[in-house]
């Protein structure tokens, strides 16, 4: 990483205005990971706009206090794509998860960095600073604010890097959460943050909407393999009823992940042109290749795929028998490396 870290550093150095972006339906990572590197950016004099195909989902609006990120709009933003110094793409390296923003990306011919720690990236960009041992983009991004300069990371910053790494390590609980991300963790916290805060700014507002969504959702609960795999259904008519969105469907793995003897948890959640499926995995289980059958990807724990004009039932169908091999070939309770 360190050569990469070095040239992306300085990029960022060379150029004025930076166009960054993530991809489709943002995270707490992907949210933390660009507003961090906005406001260093802007703390160096440069001038970065932060530009997502997706709104920001109500549970991290707070996080963007200083409302630097817009909703993309082509004729408004055409101009600021294709006439930047560079384009920082942050978790995520497949160009068509930035879904409306692909075309004007791909034409620009600006410079295009990649920041990421997902697997198998597509080569459309000029650089990449890629980490797929790191527990999130955020961790990538705090290292590369800490090389440029430290001392100009502030409790605005730190907060967003805290929460990229507090989310996408599952509150510091998935596979790769070791001592050195606790050791980035304490450094952070050390500007002022209230950890319970920003737990609750994330996972305590949701909507009376997603509640009984997900009193639904449980509803659909189904085992399969032995009760190895467990999972979940989100359709169309379930997001109408309670006036929810695929958005707030966040975290709902970890409900049949929390089920015993479940080796692999999945949600299905229906979209209007086909289907979105998230999966999850214990121990040494490659959910991630399982993804890829279905044309995703993803860490070998946590994976993702969308399955475009296909009907719930056929997906669902074809993804538990595809997931037989897998709970059946491999020790859960073996640790990642």
């Amino acid at each position: 990483m360190e050569p990469n870290a070095e040239l992306t550093a300085a990029i960022l150095k060379e150029h004025e205005r930076f166009v960054i972006t993530t991809h489709v339906n943002p995270d707490g990572d992907a949210l933390g990971s660009e507003l961090a590197l906005a406001i260093f950016l802007e703390k160096l004099g440069k001038k970065p706009a932060i530009l997502n195909h997706s709104p920001t989902p109500d549970n991290y609006t707070w996080l963007d206090r200083g409302h630097r990120i817009a909703a993309f709009m082509p004729e408004r933003d055409r101009d600021a794509i294709l006439g930047c110094d560079a384009i920082l793409v942050v978790d995520a390296n497949q160009p068509e998860r930035l879904r409306s923003m692909e075309p004007l990306v791909l034409q620009s011919t600006a410079p295009k960095i990649v920041i990421d720690h997902h697997l198998d990236p597509h080569p459309f960009a000029q650089h990449y600073l890629i980490d797929d041992d790191a527990t999130s983009t955020g961790e990538i991004i705090y290292r590369l604010l800490a090389l440029i300069d430290p001392a100009l990371i502030d409790r605005e910053i730190a907060e967003a890097l805290y929460t990229a790494i507090m989310t996408d390590t599952g509150s510091f609980r998935y596979p790769r959460t070791d001592p050195e991300i606790h050791e980035i963790a304490a450094r952070l916290l050390a500007y002022g943050l209230t950890p319970i805060e920003i737990y609750s700014n994330v996972y305590d507002g949701w909507s009376e909407g997603r509640m009984r969504l997900l009193g639904q959702v449980l509803h659909s609960l189904r085992t399969e393999h032995g009760g190895k795999l467990a999972y979940i259904v989100c359709t169309q008519d379930m997001f109408k009823e309670t006036g929810t969105t695929p958005a707030e469907t966040d975290n709902f793995t970890s409900y049949p992940m929390s089920i015993r003897g479940v080796q692999v948890g999945i949600l299905f959640n229906e979209l209007a042109n086909g289907v979105k499926i998230s999966f999850r995995s214990k121990g040494s289980i490659p959910i991630n290749l399982l993804a890829k059958e279905f044309g995703g990807n993803g860490h070998t724990n946590a994976a993702g795929a969308r399955i475009l004009d296909a009907r719930l039932p056929d997906v669902v169908r074809a993804v538990v028998e595809k997931c037989r091999p897998y709970v059946n070939s491999h020790n859960p309770t073996t640790k990642q490396p």
